[in-house]
């Protein structure tokens, strides 16, 4: 979108954020924690720690993927990874790795991830989601 452009047509490194947002989101319904199963059961993850590489720039007009997997969990807490990347010519944008909480509302509980989260299975080892969207 041209609001997440400079006026070079280069893509804001905020705007990268927000896609992994939205990626993040499909990969939570992926795991059993769909938006409105988070609504009615008012269990969230929250994001703790986000670290980030930019690789190259992505510009106007580009078509950008976003792959997005479970990549690590702990007892209460857990670690995702992203990949950004443009499909024309198979050009790494950015990397990125979170580490998230579930947590209750409204108290902020901290909550014991579900056992079936366990990435030490390697039938569970990624939750693969990718997720194209529109042209920048």
């Amino acid at each position: 979108m041209f609001f997440d452009t400079d006026c070079g047509g280069v893509v804001s490194n905020i705007a990268y954020l927000r896609f992994i947002e939205i990626a993040r989101t499909h990969l939570a319904g992926e795991l059993g924690l769909g938006l409105a199963e988070m609504a009615e059961k008012q269990r969230y993850p929250v994001v703790v720690r986000t670290e980030i590489d930019y690789r190259r720039a992505a510009k106007l007009g580009d078509r950008l993927t976003i792959e997005g997997w479970l990549d690590h969990v702990e007892r209460a807490r857990f670690w995702c990874r992203f990949r950004i990347t443009r499909p024309k010519d198979d050009t790494l944008i950015a990397q990125c790795r979170q580490m998230l909480a579930l947590i209750e509302m409204p108290s902020g509980k901290l909550l014991r991830l579900p056992e079936h989260w366990d990435v030490q299975e390697p039938a569970r080892r990624r939750w693969l989601h990718r997720w194209c969207p529109v042209e920048w």
